[in-house]
C-alpha cells in the first residue's frame, strides 16, 4: 500500500502587518523556505515533481502562480512546474494534501508543499473588490443563482463569526479570556524557544512578532466591537501578517532513493463542506468525518491545532467534539501567532509536527474553517 511521507517542514516567522515581511515580494518570501526546506534535507532539486503552493488573493505581486515563480526566484531548475491551490484560509493545507494524494496515487514521488501570504502587500480579500461595486464585500453573493439558493442576505466571517458566539452561548468576557490564553501560551512557546527549529530567519528577523505582551483581558475590554451591537473585536480576531511556509512529501521510493529520513506519515487526509453563510462552522463536520473515516476517536489524537480565524470558533469545535481543551493549540493559535491566510495550513502543520517530536506524542489533528464553509482535516502519525 502506498504511503505519503513528511520528510521536514519549515517556515518564516510571522511578521506583523506593515513589519519585517512586508516589503517583501511574496515570490521571493516563498523562495525562502524553499530554498531552506532543500538545504535542510539535502534532496536534489532537479528530483522534485511538483511545486504547490497555497495563496490567497492571486494579484499584483501574488498572481501569475506564485508556486512557479517562487521556485524559479530560488534559483531551482526550470524543468521542475509549480501549481497554485486557493482553497481560502485551507489553501496551504489543501497544497500538502493535493503533494499527498499524488504520492499516494504513485503519480508523484517527491513534493515541495505549502503556502505564501503577504497580506501587507496585497490587502485579505483585494481579489474581491476587482471588477465591482458589488453590494456585498463577497461578490458571489450577487449571483442570482446564489441569491436564489441562500437568500438576499450578507456572507460575511464577521457576521459567521458573531452567530456561532451567539448560538454556542460565547460572551465577549470568555472570548477575551480565550484570546488572552492564546497569547500566552504563544509568548511561553517563544520564550521556550520551541519555534527555533521550524523556523528560518529572514536576516535578523528570527521572532513571530504578532503575540502581544502587554494584553490583557481587561485591555481587550476596551476595544469597539467590529460589528454594531456585537461581540467580536479586533482582539478576537486573527491579524493581518505576513509569512511562508513548506514541507517536502515523500513516497517510500523517494525516502529509498535519496536517502531520506521521514519525521512523520499523513494518516489521514479528507475535506468537507458546511454552511457557507455560516462559513466558520466547516471544522466541527469535518472533524467527524475525519475520525470515522480513520476508524479512531477525538481521544485517540494527542495534539490539535485548530486555526483561530476567530475567538469564538475554537472553542464552539472543542464543545462539539469533545476534544481536551489542553491540547488544543497548546503553543498559542492564530489570534495570537497571525493567520497568514495562504500559509497558515502550512504553518499549523509545520507546529503541530514539531510538537509532536517535542512531546513524543503519536497522532496530531489539523483543520481549520475556511471561505466558502469549508474544512480541511490532516491527521500526522509522528515516525
Amino acid at each position: 500500500m502506498a504511503e505519503a511521507y513528511v520528510v521536514d517542514a519549515v517556515r518564516t516567522p510571522v511578521g506583523r502587518r506593515g513589519g519585517a515581511l512586508s516589503a517583501l515580494h511574496s515570490a521571493d518570501l516563498a523562495a525562502h523556505v524553499i530554498g531552506a526546506l532543500l538545504r535542510r534535507t539535502g534532496v536534489d532539486p532537479g528530483a522534485v515533481d511538483d511545486v504547490i503552493l497555497g495563496c490567497c488573493d492571486t494579484i499584483g505581486s501574488q498572481a501569475g502562480d506564485i508556486a512557479r515563480t517562487a521556485w524559479l526566484v530560488a534559483g531551482l531548475p526550470e524543468h521542475v512546474p509549480g501549481v497554485t491551490v486557493d482553497r481560502q484560509c485551507g489553501s496551504g493545507q489543501q497544497a500538502v494534501h493535493f503533494a499527498a494524494q499524488a504520492v499516494l496515487s504513485r503519480t508523484a514521488d517527491l513534493i515541495v508543499a505549502g503556502g505564501v501570504q503577504n497580506m501587507s502587500a496585497i490587502p485579505i480579500s483585494a481579489a474581491m473588490t476587482v471588477g465591482g461595486p458589488y453590494g456585498f464585500s463577497t461578490p458571489f453573493a450577487e449571483s442570482p443563482g446564489w441569491r436564489a439558493r441562500y437568500g438576499d442576505q450578507e456572507v460575511s466571517q464577521f457576521r459567521a463569526a458573531e452567530m456561532i458566539a451567539e448560538k454556542w452561548r460565547l460572551s465577549r468576557e470568555d472570548m477575551e479570556r480565550y484570546a488572552w490564553r492564546s497569547h500566552r501560551r504563544a509568548l511561553a512557546a517563544i520564550d521556550a524557544g520551541r519555534f527555533k527549529g521550524e523556523i528560518e530567519p529572514v536576516g535578523d528577523f528570527d521572532t513571530d512578532a504578532c503575540p502581544r505582551r502587554d494584553t490583557s483581558p481587561e485591555r481587550m475590554a476596551g476595544l469597539p466591537p467590529l460589528v454594531e451591537g456585537g461581540r467580536i473585536t479586533a482582539a478576537l480576531a486573527s491579524p493581518v501578517c505576513d509569512a511562508a511556509s513548506v514541507l517536502l512529501i515523500a513516497s517510500e521510493r523517494a525516502l529509498e532513493e535519496h536517502g531520506l529520513t521521514p519525521r512523520a506519515r499523513i494518516h489521514h487526509l479528507s475535506v468537507r463542506g458546511d454552511d457557507p453563510v455560516w462559513m466558520l462552522t466547516g471544522p466541527i463536520p469535518a472533524t467527524r468525518h475525519a475520525l470515522r473515516r480513520a476508524g479512531m476517536s477525538i481521544d485517540d489524537i494527542d495534539l490539535f491545532e485548530v486555526n483561530e480565524a476567530f475567538a469564538s470558533v475554537v472553542p464552539a469545535w472543542t464543545a462539539e467534539t469533545g476534544a481536551d481543551p489542553d491540547k488544543v493549540n497548546v503553543n498559542g493559535g492564530g489570534i495570537a501567532l497571525g493567520h497568514p491566510i495562504g500559509a497558515t495550513g502550512a504553518r499549523l502543520m509545520t507546529t503541530l509536527l514539531a510538537e509532536l517530536e517535542r512531546t513524543g506524542g503519536r497522532y496530531g489533528l489539523q483543520t481549520m474553517c475556511e471561505g466558502g464553509g469549508q474544512a480541511n482535516v490532516t491527521i500526522l502519525e509522528r515516525l
